[in-house]
């Protein structure tokens, strides 16, 4: 690591009082494309502006603090002292889109005290990144105060102009509501209220979650995200449509009047704004990592990239159920009747099915759903806590038959947590369902929070939620368990601090497509996903559905064709990547050659072309090998795209076999037309292909020897 502390020119002038006239102080990131302008306004506010390449990206933003019986902090505020220092080091990935990140910044950070009576303290830390900029506030142990309790944080991000803007309501309970593209002045997040596809959803102010993001009327592309939410609550940002300002609202609860409350020493969350000329830029920015503390962990060699299969797709596709058809008796205790109703999914036979195809074709998990007692009162009832049991099967499920007969096969069982919001009654037993993992040797889980939180009052996103995820991830490590969480907390970056937070959802899914209201995602759906939602972390959307039309459910389908199902697995980064579809759909499938073949873990990974909502194509090299693999996928407008290979080893060929869409395809009309072939490319290839209406493209790229 290299940090330098520069030297403070400009102490002499700020060290006055804050009634002399305003003042300023800027830094730039290394390569000075990016600049912070500080402003010091005569009454003791402390604001900043931003410019990108000398154009204001911007305007003077003001930041302050609500407090729970306190004055605001936010005027009165004398700059003591301003240091400004420099930090680049490299840090390993030990799995991810590359194998190491240049951590390379400026920072200033400002200390600062009320010039009142109340004389607290408070410091300001600003980076400026050459992909972005971010600053975090910190209270440092003072005398007289122990902790804060905060109503509102008041932090200010005004726009330059009326710019496109790609958003979803700033919801407290769910991300899984569809993007909207309009311009900011025409956001309306109250519109999205009481949607009927979501269990749980609640929208109190006309405001946007992040990442949000912006592209300006010159082309600048802005995202606004928060990185290292920890111990806090997530935050929306408010929209007021006459001054085009965002304004952080922070998530609160019904149990206390408060929507933070800290013990002092303490840092919020980072600030972010990612700033791009291109919105290819935005994916290959590492910003949100970065502004993250180093692995705490140790040694995380025992996580596992892998592809999965699993007992899911069918419950969505009403052909079995996550339940047995158990009954309580009077204890409430769950008992088996024998008059369970036969289409349970998670069986001792039905997962040998899947074990058996995943070893076949070299897939090393199994995803295994419904397979605990407490289904049958899982969700739309009140009171859920107590009704699920982490540790207990039901009758026709044998835990250690299965893991058994998956370990004599190289496949490995994924568990499966379905907390239906009771988080209470998870954190009972978290411990025991943890042990009991690694008593059988299984090293992942996804958990599940569908519903309204429980206790009533709470909410997804809130401060006391933040907090439980954390305690799942902590907890999870002491037993050596990656989490890949539905229904969660943003990501906020924490994967580089806790690296086995594997994955998670946070987004409206694959299963909104087997039974949504809408009839399934719209076709723009994931060229936007990859320039928002996936510039926070991995996905894990569950990608590779074959049956398009979804014979089961005819009401459905998947907006898709044959080969951007395929594409998906490189455009929408997880180092956990499911085959969702049934075995048998895969069967005899050629297409299927590249969900084998596709890694899942990257050395490095680069965006190619794309623009917001419209196409994207991405190139990634495999960690511990030599094979590139390249997904594109498009809107409803079918288009011609170009590939420069420029990308590959000089002086080496591949083998880059194609999996395109067929010359007649089209989502809506004949999605599964696929046309696969094989052609020679080396670094001085351009090559050019036609994406059909909703389509895609996958080319795997394998070194030839001798050439």
């Amino acid at each position: 690591m290299i940090k330098k502390i520069l030297p403070v020119i400009f102490t002499a002038i700020l060290l006055g009082s804050c009634s002399q006239e305003p003042q300023s102080i800027s830094v730039s990131s290394p390569s000075k494309n990016n600049r912070i302008q500080i402003i010091q306004s005569s009454k003791g506010r402390i604001g900043y502006a931003v410019f990108h390449d000398n154009a204001m990206v911007l305007d003077t933003s003001w930041l302050s603090f609500d407090l729970y019986e306190a004055d605001p902090i936010g005027q009165n505020l004398m700059i003591q002292t301003a240091t400004i220092s420099t930090h680049d080091d490299t840090w390993p990935m030990p799995w991810g889109e590359q194998t190491e990140v240049r951590n390379h910044y400026t920072e200033l950070q400002l200390v600062l005290q009320e010039t009142d009576e109340n004389a607290r303290q408070m410091e300001l830390y600003f980076r400026a990144y050459d992909d972005g900029v971010a600053f975090r506030y910190a209270f440092p142990e003072q005398e007289g105060i122990d902790s804060l309790k905060i109503l509102e944080e008041n932090t200010e991000f005004s726009l330059t102009g009326d710019h496109t803007a790609w958003w979803i309501p700033g919801d407290w309970d769910i991300y899984e509501h569809l993007y909207t593209k309009s311009k900011v002045s025409e956001i309306d997040a109250l519109s999205k209220r009481d949607h009927p596809d979501l269990a749980a959803t609640y929208i109190p102010n006309n405001a946007v979650n992040t990442p949000v993001t912006l592209r300006t009327g010159s082309g600048i592309h802005l995202s606004f995200h928060e990185a290292n939410l920890t111990d806090y609550s997530g935050m929306t940002l408010g929209v007021d449509k006459e001054s085009l300002q965002l304004k952080s609202i922070l998530v609160g609860s019904e149990n206390r009047p408060y929507k933070v409350s800290r013990a002092l020493p303490f840092a919020t969350p980072w600030r972010m704004v990612q700033i791009a000329d291109q919105a290819t830029d935005l994916i290959d920015s590492r910003l949100v990592v970065n502004l993250n503390e180093p692995n705490k962990l140790g040694d995380v060699s025992w996580i596992e990239p892998k592809k999965y299969v699993g007992i899911w797709w069918e419950m969505h596709m009403n052909t079995s159920r996550w339940d047995y058809g158990m009954t309580k008796d009077t204890n409430k205790n769950w008992i088996d009747t024998g008059k369970a109703h036969g289409k349970h999914g998670a069986t001792t036979a039905n997962t040998k099915r899947y074990i058996d195809f995943a070893a076949a074709n070299g897939i090393k998990g199994v995803l295994v759903e419904g397979w605990n007692t407490g289904w049958e009162e899982w969700i739309g009832f009140e009171d859920r806590e107590g009704v699920f049991d982490f540790v207990t099967s039901y009758p026709d499920y044998d835990l250690e038959e299965v893991t058994n007969y998956a370990k004599e096969r190289g496949v490995e069982i994924i568990m499966h947590h379905e907390t239906s919001s009771a988080v209470k009654t998870y954190e009972q037993q978290m411990d025991t369902a943890y042990a009991l993992m690694k008593k059988y040797g299984i090293g992942s889980v996804k958990t599940g929070y569908v519903g309204k939180i429980i206790p009533k009052g709470e909410y997804h996103h809130g401060q006391w939620m933040v907090n439980h995820y954390r305690k799942v991830l902590e907890t999870a490590a002491k037993y050596q368990i990656a989490i890949n969480a539905h229904e969660p907390i943003k990501a906020t970056g924490i994967r580089r601090t806790y690296p086995n937070a594997i994955s998670r959802e946070g987004l409206r899914g694959q299963e909104f497509n087997a039974w949504s209201s809408e009839g399934g995602n719209p076709v723009e759906h994931l060229p936007i996903v990859a320039f928002t939602r996936m510039l926070a972390g991995p996905i894990d959307f569950t990608p590779g559905v074959f049956d398009i039309m979804l014979q089961e459910k005819p009401d459905n389908r998947v907006n898709t064709t044959l080969a951007q199902q395929l594409a998906l697995y490189v455009v929408l980064y997880s180092p956990i990547q499911m085959a969702c579809d049934f075995p048998e759909n895969y069967e005899g499938s050629m297409a299927f050659g590249f969900i084998r073949d596709v890694a899942v873990d990257w050395e490095k990974s680069i965006t190619l072309n794309g623009e917001v909502g419209e196409y994207v194509t991405i190139a990634r090299k495999e960690r511990n090998g030599d094979r590139w693999f390249v997904g594109s996928i498009t809107d409803a407008k079918a288009r011609d795209i170009v590939i420069n290979f420029d990308f590959l080893m000089p002086n080496q060929s591949y083998r880059a076999r194609l999996y395109q869409d067929g010359r007649n395809a089209d989502y809506k009309t004949n999605p599964n037309e696929l046309q696969i072939e094989e052609r020679i490319v080396n670094s001085n290839s351009m090559e050019f292909f036609k994406l059909a209406s909703g389509g895609g493209l996958a080319i795997s790229l394998t070194p030839i020897e001798g050439k």
